[in-house]
Parts: C-alpha cells; structure tokens; sequence
C-alpha cells in the first residue's frame, strides 16, 4: 500500500515537473521568436519580467505548496489524497486564472492591445494601395539622380544587358528598424529592367543567387557588414565569354544597407558591440564601410576591361566616397536610387531608356574623402571614464555638409573640386534649361521680399527642372559664424517640353536670413551690410544673383520677435555647449584657424564636469522642476462630459477643465504610462483607444502581420526629389491609408539629419540640410492630417547618431549649431506643418534628456513655436528614462507597452505632479479629439472605449472561471459517489 501511494506520488510529483518544463519550453520558444523577428530585445523581457512579475508570482507559490501538501500528506489515506490532488488543481487553474488576468488587464495592458491591435486595424482598399503604389513610383522617378553621364551615353540605345554585382539579386529598398520597408510584392532590379524591354542575361542572375540567396541582416539587435561579392576567379570563363555575347553593354550594382541602432562602420577593421562581418581579407587597413572593398573593385575592373559600356547604379542611402567612377574608362553613367521602396525600382529600366527623364537632385554632399569630414573625428562611441555616460561633441559648429565646403573653400575653386564630386543639389538630366532671375520686389515696413525665377527647357527632350535658392549674409570675421550659403527655398517645375517655360514665383520674409547670436542673452540677428540672394543649379554654381542691403542692423529680441515666433528666441541651450573638457568649435574666424584644434578626435580619459553631472535632470532630480505644489487639483469628480463633446473647442476652452475634472489620478498614469503603439482608451471621459504605427516610409508594425499599407520610398529619396507637391502627396497617402486602416497616428515623418555620412539611420531621414528637410517635412505633416492623421514628427532632437543612443548620450553643441542647424526641420514642421503631435529622442542634449527637456519641449518647442499637442517618448526602456521627471519637463506620453515602474508617474499625493499629469492628459486627449478617430463618420456617440480583444479575454476568463467550477462540481460528485457513499 505504502509502495502504491509513494509512486502515486511521484507520479503527481512527475507531472507537476512536466508541465512546469513545458510551460518554460514553449515561453523560451516563443520569446527567441519574437526575439529573431525583431519584435522584441533582451531589455523588453527584462522589462516585462520586472513589471509582470509579481503579478505571476503566486503561481509558483501556489505550486511550490501544493508540492510540500502532497509531500507531507503522501502517507494519508487514499481518498483525503484524491480530495487533496483535485483541491490542488482546481485552486492552481483558479491562481493561473486570476494572474494572468491581473496580468493581461494590469501591466500588460498595453502590450497586449499592440499584439491583438488586429482585430480592429482594417484593409486598406485596392484602389488606395494602387493610388499609393502609383506615388511610389512618382517619386522615384523623379528622385533618382544622374550623377555621370559621359558624352550623352543615357539613354542607351541597347536593349539587353548584362547586371553585375551580387547586390543587384538583392538590392536595398529602404532600411531596417521602425523605419524598415517590405519586400512583400516588391518589383526587383531585373523586372524593373524587364518592364522597360530590356532583356537580361539570366545565367548571371542565377549565378549570383546561387552563390549567397539572402543578404546579410543590418538589424537593431545587430549588424552583420558582410558584402557577399564572389572574388573574380568564380566568374568562370564560359559565363564571361556568354555575357561578352550577350551585350556589350553592363549595368553595375553597388549597394550598401544601413538601419537602425548601428552606425556605418568608419573602419572595417574595427567593430562595434553586435558588428560582425566574414570575408575578412577584402578590406584595407582603415577602410570604411562606404568604400568599395577589394572584391568590389576587382568586379569592376572585371566589367570595365571586358565590356565597352558600363554604367553603374549606386543603391545606397548613405553618401558613399564615388570618386573611382572617374578611375574606370568605360564606366559612360552612373544613377542613384538610394531606397526606392516597394514599387520604386519598376523606375529603373525606364530610366536607362530614356522614357523617364530624371531630375533628383543630390540631398548631400558627396566628398572625395569622408576623413576630411570636420565631423568624422567626432562621430562615434565615447565614453567618459567618471560616470556612466556616452557623449559626442558636436565641434564642427554650424558648418555641416555643403556649408562647411561652400565656406571653407570660398573663393579657392582648385582647392573645392579636390574635395567635393557633387554638390549638395547636383544632379544631370537628358535636356539643358535656362533659369532666369527677375529683380528684387521689397517691403520695408513687412520684411517681405518676392521675385520671379523664368525657367525654359533649352534641350530636346522633355523633362523637369528643380529652382534651387540660397543667401549669403554679409560676414564680419570673428563675428557671428555664417555659411557662404545657405538653402532659402526651392520648387520644382512641371514637366517641360523642348522650348516651353515656366515662371515660378518666391516670396520669403528677411528674417529667415538673420543668424543667432547667444551674446547677450541670445537673439536672431540680421547683421547690416549686403546679402546675396542667389538661383543656384546647386550649393556652388551660381545661375544669378541679386543683392539685398540692409542700411541698419535688426535683432529679433524680446522687444521685435520674428514674425513667425510665438515668443522672441533667447537663450535656452547655454548649458550645452561645454562638458568640463574644453570643447574648442569650429569657427571661420581667420579663415578657420582653428581647424587642426576644435576637428581633433576627443580625449579617451574625458572627464565629465562634476557640477554637471550633479545637475543633470536625472529622475532623483525630477522636483527641482516642478512649479509650486499649490491646491491639489480636482480629480475623479463625476460627470457626463466625453472627449467627443470637446472635439474643436479651442485648447483653453473652460470644458476641458469640467472633462479632466472627472478623470482619476489612476486614469491619468495609465494614459501617460501605456503609451506604445497606441493612445489607451479612458472610460471616465469616453476616450476611445487610438493606434499609432511605424514607420517613416508608411505605416508598418513590429506586432501586426498582414498590414497591406504600402511601403514608400526611404525619406532621403524623396527629398532627392526636391519635389513639395509629391511630399504633400505621400503625406496624404499616408493619411488616406491611415484613415482607412483606423491608424491615426503616424511614428513619422523622421527629420534629424545627416550630420555624418555613417548615420545608421541616413535612410529614414531627409538630408544634411534643415531647410531641405523642413520644408518636405511640413508637407508631409500637412499631407496625413488632411485626413485626420497626426504625424509625431521625430526624433526631437539632435539624435544624429545611432552609437549609445540608449545608454544616455550627451550631445553638445553650440546653440546656434542647435538653432539653425539640427532644430530648423522642426520648427518648419511646427510653424508651417502645424503638427501635433512630436517624438522626444533617445539623447541629452548637453545633460539634459530630451524626454525631459524643458528648455526644448516646454520654452522653444511650446513657447517659441507655438506647438499645440502631445510629445511622447522614443521607445520606453528605462534607465534613464523616468515618467515623473517627464512629464514635469514637457514630455506627456511614455512609449512604453508594458507599463513598467519608471514609466508610471508616481509622487502621485505632490499637487504639482498631479497638475502636471493633468497637463499631459490635456495634451494628449486635444490631439487625439482633433484627429481623425472623433471624426464624423469615424466616431458614433456612445462607442465603446475598450479594445476588441478585452471583450474577447473577458470572455475566456469568465469561461476559464465557469470550466473550474463545474470541475470542482465534478471533483466533488466522483468525491461523494467514491468515498462518501461507502460510509
């Protein structure tokens, strides 16, 4: 007897194990899934465990007791055994049920409405998708640019050719990371070629499919840098010699991918965390990842010595250094499609032919030597050796892309063509045109000045011309630091026929030519003296000039702000500008004397200022910003008020007090901390739950399969389009798609800048230039709101680098780099985009976290422009990410799905926390009200606030409960029937 029970409990005993290790099996299988896919990083389940955790924690506890019963009460009698074991499993079903209920409707809340977002995120119809797919190809044909094109060689009268380059069976069409594009129904190299009449040789296609089927993955949790280029001794001769007959005509493919969180490799021979690459021979000493490698140029010396024309295709976001298109003597073109997106390559073959015309225009400057860049040495990984934080020092000042090389080699054109290939704004097409300038139409009372620029198609083809104008302020050495030139404005034309013209008018006000100037408490200055305003075919060659003076100086102070500010500019960023180091920034004064000292590499023992490291809005220091406590605001109070019924009332209206009235305390931190992919709903103010989506190239998401929204081409081939009309139409595009999908918030557009050529994330950003990107950027913003779509334009601001990003990266700068430079696409975007809704980024700026920023999200974002709408973090992932330091500083909602601890704002009895979680509800529902969601025929009054699947959930739980009690029923009627019937 006693032999029976003890292996009846080991049996017991057995099972328990074996389901505990298959519990744990499928759990490890899933997250290493959801791990490859992209979906999540070890830091999320981290952060899940931490947060889910004790809500999961009786389970174990329950088991672990249910195991010491059985042990100590192994030897009673059989039938208090049998009662034993069914109590113990109907109290373990009922602990299950109860955690992952706690868990599903508490901290994973919100995790859980991004996975199950797909019972509610809808088709987008054909016709959209077509319309949309339709634009894609719009913009490539117009943002692909000629670079080289010898003696007219394109269009090529051929019609079959050979494509070398492994990259050509695998060429890049966006980036990877929240800004990644779908291959999914993608039109490759070969069909774009195919659908233009040209013929292929197929024998090479498949040889290179059959060396290496899929390209190494560039993703977030790491970066494989291989370029699978087979050596030139495994192009056999039998497959040169049939390419020789095929045609004597070769297109080059050369790409190169990049994404998001890793950084361009500026030396191969050294990786960074999570880089590899294999094929280790095939780069020289010091090399950078945006050169050609020795594999690659043994392909291209290959095609050059055996076929008489080649022309190459340059498919890379990133500004590689090109200047071997001069070395090879057949090489007769070169185009870039730097990321076409889904439909873009369709473009290609059309292209070659000349049944497209192109007219992109660089959106950088490509240098000879990206060494020389005054921002190499301070681009990177750098650590300072007291404290735990990364830094970069953005020494190079104001003088980033064309305006360092316009400025430093003024005047000394030898000196400039050793240096740059291709301005900033280059690009050839396949006629000629004339632009002429009208003169000058003042208004001295406005500010205002306008003229007209006639452009006429002087060729023989028809074809579109882009305007491009810039200003010269007058400079005064050792005065406020000025470019040569800076980007005003720019248009393009319609499509022009041989000898047709088009006048094209500009109006702009003179104080977007005024410079900052941080003396004195800061202040835009226009300085007195003679300013240029000047045509341009691109950053160098000038088409026509007229000159502007000005007989006085004007400051836009406290006393005469600009026009377009809401509040005057002064000083916000002073406290970013020095680290303790010594930072020395490039200045023109003496002609950039200072080049060799302010361009050096930084110090590898770096100190970290103490006082600055004391003073650092970290989230122990959270109170020093908050506003006097005073009254406890009202919360919680009843009331019969809904957000739909404030839809439109102007943000001060007296009703939006009476609605945050009847919202908790408990309503606001779960509004604030569950903001991932979505806004939550709020049943005390009838807030219904809103979806927002990746990603800068169309909406995408890491969560919900089967998205049939479009993916566009990459943000730096639209702007290579220099096009506004065709970024107000993707933003509509993308409005459209929204609309229809019930996504109406957009992660995008994404506006920071190529400060470097190595930015990981050059792809998903428009160019080197503020104003480029402003512009485009407004449009787009402008474009999706159309239809109810509120675009978080992001990452605001200075994330220029993708190297310790998360790990508290200082920036520092001077604040008139920050102004003119890395916050003018944002103000554009504000002013003239009216956006809503904004992205806080990853960095500090000097020691401030820019989720918690108030000198960038409350006085210049806020108070300088006039922003009206909600600011949510980067991805939530702690650290030295905190809520309650947030929302204290400008910061409102929290991107987090999870819900974790620092995500939630606590100190939650302090009056002045609680007003300004008030205040970032406040932000969040007047955005969420004003988009599309509320929208008539979106929104029906009464409409339930809770997500689909929480009906669904509900129900498995009630059933899960109504399963457990019929067991325990039935558990007692074997029970009665057994043991209790023989007594």
């Amino acid at each position: 007897m006693k032999k029976k029970k003890l292996r009846s409990l080991w049996i017991s005993l057995g099972v328990i194990l074996a389901f505990v290790l298959a519990v744990a099996g499928i759990g490890y299988a899933v997250i290493n899934s959801l791990k490859a896919a992209g979906v999540v990083s070890d830091r999320d389940i981290t952060s899940t465990i931490q947060v889910g955790g004790k809500n999961l924690l009786p389970i174990p506890i329950v088991l672990v007791l249910i195991v010491i019963l059985l042990i100590v009460f192994w030897k009673k009698s059989s039938k208090f055994n049998f009662l034993l074991k069914w109590e113990s499993c109907v109290a373990f079903l009922l602990t299950v049920v109860i955690s992952l209920a706690t868990l599903v409707f508490g901290p994973m809340q919100g995790l859980m409405n991004a996975n199950n977002a797909g019972s509610s995120i809808k088709k987008v119809s054909a016709s959209t998708v077509n319309q949309s797919n339709e634009l894609s190809k719009k913009i490539t044909n117009e943002g692909t640019v000629l670079l080289k094109n010898d003696n007219d060689f394109l269009p090529m009268s051929a019609r079959k050719i050979n494509v070398f380059g492994w990259a050509s069976s695998n060429p890049i069409y966006g980036g990877s990371g929240s800004g990644s594009t779908t291959t999914n129904g993608a039109v490759d190299i070969y069909q774009g070629l195919q659908m233009a009449g040209f013929k292929t040789n197929k024998q090479l296609l498949n040889f290179y499919t059959k060396y290496q089927k899929n390209r190494p993955v560039v993703g977030m949790w790491g970066a494989d840098w291989t370029l699978p280029e087979p050596k030139t001794k495994q192009y056999s001769a039998s497959l040169l010699g049939h390419a020789k007959k095929f045609s004597d005509t070769a297109l080059v493919v050369i790409a190169r991918p990049g994404g998001e969180g890793a950084d361009v490799p500026k030396n191969m021979s050294k990786m960074g965390m999570g880089q590899t690459y294999k094929n280790k021979g095939d780069w020289d000493k010091d090399q950078s990842y945006l050169e050609l490698n020795k594999r690659e140029k043994a392909m291209v010396s290959l095609v050059n010595k055996n076929f008489k024309n080649v022309v190459v295709l340059i498919n890379a976001a990133n500004t590689m250094e090109l200047g071997w298109l001069k070395d090879y003597s057949h090489i007769k073109a070169a185009v870039w499609m730097g990321g076409p997106g889904m439909k873009g390559f369709s473009s290609l073959g059309k292209i070659l032919k000349g049944e497209i015309n192109p007219s992109g225009r660089t959106a950088d400057t490509y240098a000879y030597d990206l060494k020389k860049n005054p921002s190499y040495n301070n681009f990177g990984s750098f650590m300072y050796s007291n404290a735990k934080a990364a830094y970069v020092h953005y020494a190079e000042n104001i003088y980033v892309g064309y305006k360092w090389y316009e400025t430093r080699y003024l005047n000394n054109e030898k000196a400039y063509k050793k240096a740059v290939q291709y301005a900033f704004g280059y690009g050839l097409s396949y006629t000629s045109f004339s632009q002429k300038m009208s003169t000058l139409r003042t208004d001295s009372t406005t500010g205002k000045i306008s003229f007209d620029v006639t452009v006429k198609n002087t060729g023989k083809r028809a074809g579109k011309d882009v305007v491009q104008i810039y200003y010269t302020a007058p400079y005064y050495n050792g005065g406020i630091e000025k470019a040569a030139t800076n980007l005003l404005d720019f248009a393009k034309t319609k499509s022009l026929k041989p000898g047709e013209s088009q006048k094209l008018h500009f109006t702009f006000n003179r104080e977007a030519m005024a410079s900052y100037d941080e003396a004195n408490g800061g202040a835009y200055v226009l300085d007195k003296g003679t300013y240029k305003i000047q045509v341009k075919n691109n950053s160098h060659d000038v088409l026509a000039s007229r000159d502007y003076k000005l007989a006085d100086k004007i400051v836009y102070d406290k006393n005469n702000k600009r026009s377009s500010d809401q509040s005057a500019a002064v000083n916000q960023f002073q406290n970013a500008e020095q680290d303790g180091t010594g930072i020395t920034y490039l200045s023109r004064k003496n002609n950039f004397a200072n080049y060799k000292q302010a361009t050096a590499a930084p110090s590898q023992k770096a100190v970290l200022k103490a006082s600055l490291l004391k003073s650092a809005t970290l989230a122990q220091n959270y109170k020093n910003t908050l506003p006097k406590a005073g009254a406890m605001p009202t919360t919680g109070k009843g009331g019969s008020l809904t957000l739909a019924d404030v839809r439109g009332l102007k943000y001060d209206n007296k009703k939006w007090d009476q609605l945050l009235d009847q919202m908790s305390v408990k309503d606001m931190v779960k509004l604030v901390a569950f903001g991932g992919y979505q806004t939550m709903p709020i049943k005390s103010v009838g807030k219904i739950g809103t979806h927002d989506f990746d990603g800068p190239a169309g909406f995408s998401s890491f969560f919900i399969k089967g998205l049939n929204t479009t993916s566009f081409p990459a943000a730096v081939m639209l702007a290579s389009t220099w096009n506004k009309d065709l970024a107000d139409q993707r933003g509509e595009a993308v409005g459209k798609q929204g609309k229809e999908a019930n996504i109406y918030g957009w992660y995008g557009p994404a506006m920071n800048l190529h400060r470097s050529a190595f930015g990981g994330r050059n792809f998903e950003y428009y160019s080197e230039d503020g104003t480029l990107a402003g512009k485009l950027a407004a449009k787009e913003v402008a474009g999706a709101a159309k239809y109810g779509v509120y675009a978080y334009i992001k990452h605001f601001a200075m994330n220029n680098q993708e190297t310790n990003r998360m790990m508290g990266l200082m920036t520092w700068s001077t604040e008139q780099a920050i102004r003119e430079t890395y916050l003018k696409a944002f103000e554009d975007a504000t002013k003239s985009g009216k956006a809503h809704a904004a992205m806080s980024a990853f960095n500090f700026i000097g020691n401030r976290w820019c989720g918690a920023n108030n000198a960038l999200l409350n006085k210049v974002l806020r108070g300088e422009w006039g922003f009206r709408g909600f600011v949510e973090t980067d991805y939530y992932s702690g650290g030295f990410m905190n809520a309650t330091e947030a929302i204290a500083n400008g910061n409102d909602l929290m991107l987090s799905t999870n819900g974790s601890d620092s995500a939630k704002v606590t100190d939650t009895k302090n009056p002045a926390t609680v007003k300004a979680l008030r205040t970032a509800s406040h932000n969040i529902l007047y955005t969420v009200a004003n988009s599309g969601a509320y929208a008539k025929g979106n929104y029906k009054k009464g409409q339930s606030v809770l997500w689909d699947y929480q009906k669904t959930y509900k129900n498995y739980i009630i059933s899960a409960a109504v399963v457990i009690v019929l067991i325990q029923l039935l558990g007692l009627v074997i029970f009665k029937k057994k043991y209790l019937a023989k007594n």
